[in-house]
């Protein structure tokens, strides 16, 4: 599973570890990414969205209908 929000778009971040002793490595910041399954009652079936846990709280303030569309305006497929 790609580390990638479906509604939001968000990705993992790049940047560097910063030890002690000031010696810098690469890291990546990974969203918190889970797979969530709605009932999409226009459609009359479920769907499975990959969300992180911003998207999962935006789904439930606009609710699982206008989510969808705009993941389907986005390009995304739900």
């Amino acid at each position: 599973m790609s580390a990638h929000c479906q509604l939001t778009g968000a990705k993992p971040g790049f940047g560097k570890s910063i030890s002690h002793s000031h010696r810098r490595t690469p890291r990546h910041f990974d969203p918190n990414i889970q797979r969530k399954r709605y009932w999409l009652p226009s459609e009359g079936r479920h769907v499975r969205l990959t969300l992180s846990t911003k998207g999962i709280k935006t789904i439930d303030v606009i609710g699982v209908e206008a989510a969808v569309a705009r993941i389907r305006a986005r390009g995304g497929r739900p």
